[in-house]
This record gives C-alpha cells, sequence and structure tokens, in this order.
C-alpha cells in the first residue's frame, strides 16, 4: 500500500502524517508512507485543500484530520 501525506509541512499535516503512520501500522500491511510538501507536486496530485490523505492513487480524505480510527478504516478501502 502507498501512503502519501499532503500538506506544506503546518502542524496538522504533520499530525496526519502521525496518524496516518499508525493507522497503517496497525493494519497490519506493508505500507510506504510519503510526505508531499511541494505545493506544485500537490496541486498536480489534484489536491487543492490541505492537510490530505492519498491511498494507492485515491484521494480519500482533504482538509481535515480524521482520528487514527478513521484512517485505519480508509486504509481498508
Amino acid at each position: 500500500m502507498f501512503i502519501q501525506v499532503l500538506g506544506t509541512g503546518c502542524a496538522k499535516c504533520n499530525h496526519l502524517a502521525v496518524r496516518a503512520e499508525e493507522a497503517a501500522e496497525q493494519s497490519g500491511k506493508e505500507y510506504t508512507l510519503e510526505k508531499v510538501t511541494d505545493i506544485n507536486h500537490i496541486i498536480a496530485l489534484g489536491v487543492l485543500t490541505t492537510p490530505a490523505l492519498i491511498v494507492d492513487g485515491k484521494i480519500v480524505c482533504s482538509g481535515t484530520v480524521p482520528s487514527v480510527e478513521e484512517i485505519r478504516k480508509l486504509l481498508e478501502c
């Protein structure tokens, strides 16, 4: 599973990255987590509101920081 956390490095973006990694660990699946901070790359990925979370190329949330449990459910999709 390929997880991307998109954001410019603000506190919310960093918090999302921590929660996403925790959720991925709990899932038991193999994963790679990438933080994308370049605004041009973020826009190219189709995200206009950060923080955002992309899983295997699909935007699963944008503009919010879901709980670890909510992220774990998003990873199962």
